[in-house]
């Protein structure tokens, strides 16, 4: 893609559109965009990070994967956002300590780390962009481990059914393990008991919700 282009996805990012035309031309001459087909990595554990990754269009999965094969999702980089994963590598000069897959076909901007430091000391603006990013992704991570800790596994599979679909999920049951940092047999027993309560009925790789109402309560049940 031309300089052109480039300007353009800065110009939608909220944050960046803010830049100033310096800041701009340097971001737009020297980032390319690259493309991830959906099931590809845009890194992986143990790789070095070398550029700031901001989605212009798609959605990426970073998740943790334990030497036993169990995964847990930490959280997901949508259209505008910046990887905060990338970030901690490039301010520390750590390799990636997790893994990221494209959901569905992903452009982004790769914006190198050199320019990336550069940006840092010397736009106000680009600043205020990547620890905005930083800050919010912290919380939300706190967030994510407060739950799996201190939050009941059936109230937090409901909530997390009821996210997905108003009528049927598809998805295997290491998948949603993985989205609650939770064991896969935990889920499938606990899936077996939401059918024998009338809630679901079972499949492979789906889940239809019956008794939608019923599973709301649920979800909405105090610890």
């Amino acid at each position: 893609m031309n300089s052109l282009a480039r300007i353009d996805w800065i110009a939608k990012v909220p944050g960046l559109d803010r830049l100033d035309g310096e800041a701009r031309a340097l971001i737009a001459t020297r980032t390319p965009l690259v493309q991830v087909p959906k099931g590809g990595h845009a890194f992986a554990a143990g790789t070095e990070c070398s550029s700031y990754l901001v989605v212009v269009t798609g959605c990426v999965r970073v998740q943790l994967i334990a030497e036993n094969g169990r995964e847990i999702v930490l959280y997901r980089v949508r259209s505008g956002e910046s990887c905060v994963l990338t970030t901690s590598c490039l301010m520390t000069r750590a390799p990636y300590g997790a893994e990221a897959i494209a959901e569905d076909d992903v452009v982004a901007a790769a914006l190198p780390g050199e320019t990336f430091r550069a940006l840092l000391a010397s736009s106000a603006t680009f600043r205020d962009f990547v620890l905005a990013a930083y800050a919010d992704r912290v919380a939300d991570l706190i967030l994510t481990m407060e739950d799996a800790v201190f939050h009941r596994i059936d109230r937090r599979l409901a909530r997390l059914l009821l996210a997905r679909s108003m009528a049927a999920v598809t998805a295997t049951h290491q998948e949603l393990a993985a989205e609650l940092g939770s064991a896969r047999e935990v889920v499938s027993r606990q899936l077996k008991s939401f059918e024998k309560q009338g809630l679901v009925v079972l499949s492979r790789g789906r889940i239809d919700i019956v008794d939608r109402a019923r599973l709301v309560r649920l979800a909405d049940e105090a610890d």
